[in-house]
């Protein structure tokens, strides 16, 4: 009897030690995949701008057509694997410069980004908004994405956008946070379906720079001329208004 009593407070003393080893085990693997997890949303890299510039298309420059056969070549390109807007945020349109009519111009951001979202997914972008005190800076980050017209001192330059993220790391930590956009009033801006040759179309180049704004890069391989991110546009020009098939790829690639 006195044998089964020692065995048994043995046996319990025994359980508790175990015990209290699993928690322990438990709680310092809890505190090293914290530490991980801390240390992996630290490691996404600096704040980094990334400036675009599309230029008008010279002569030697291939003209949109032709395309390519499937398969023969990736028509696009990322800011960065995975640096993408984890949060739809809202912008703002100063169209003063534009000769345009201030609505005009909101609605042709809106239907450049109906068209990357069709594909991408709703909630790539937030909602716009006129605001005529917006100005173009292309140094700071101030937390305001915006649209702005006006003069771009280098020549043959349609638009420019910078784009603010964090671009390093693992490619699950980045996260694009701000983009600012310039059309260069060098150029007559307008609706191309209805003035032809005489203007820029804005539509057409909105939904090409709002394509860097939602993380897409530059293309210039000639065999990607059909591509809404080929770098190069005209006047008259509106096959941008619509993805082609690489941008679709790579948009699906980057949100869904």
């Amino acid at each position: 009897m006195l044998y089964n009593v020692q065995s048994r407070k043995l046996l319990m003393k025994t359980l508790k030690i175990l015990t209290a080893f699993l928690i322990l085990t438990v709680l310092s693997f809890t505190g090293v995949v914290s530490i991980a997890k801390a240390k992996e949303q630290d490691d996404k890299g600096p704040l980094t701008k990334i400036t675009f510039i599309h230029y008008k298309r010279d002569k030697n420059q291939a003209k949109p057509g032709g395309g390519i056969k499937p398969g023969s070549i990736t028509c696009y390109g990322y800011l960065a694997k995975g640096a993408k807007w984890k949060t739809a945020e809202n912008f703002l349109v100063n169209s003063t410069s534009s000769n345009l009519d201030q609505n005009e111009v909101l609605q042709s951001m809106n239907a450049g980004i109906t068209e990357w979202e069709k594909y991408g997914g709703s909630g790539i972008f937030g909602d716009g908004s006129l605001d005529n005190n917006v100005t173009y800076d292309e140094t700071t980050y101030d937390g305001e994405n915006t649209v702005s017209f006006g003069n771009y001192s280098q020549p043959d330059v349609i638009a420019v956008t910078n784009v603010w993220g964090y671009f390093g790391g693992a490619p699950q930590t980045r996260e694009l946070i701000e983009w600012d956009m310039l059309f260069n009033t060098q150029f007559n801006w307008g609706d191309a379906t209805t003035a032809g040759n005489s203007v820029m179309d804005l539509q057409n180049i909105a939904t090409h720079e709002l394509g860097h704004s939602a993380g897409m890069n530059d293309l210039y391989t000639t065999s990607c001329n059909l591509e809404t991110m080929y770098g190069y546009s005209l006047e008259g020009e509106t096959s941008k208004r619509d993805l082609n098939a690489g941008d679709i790829k790579g948009i699906q690639g980057l949100y869904q």
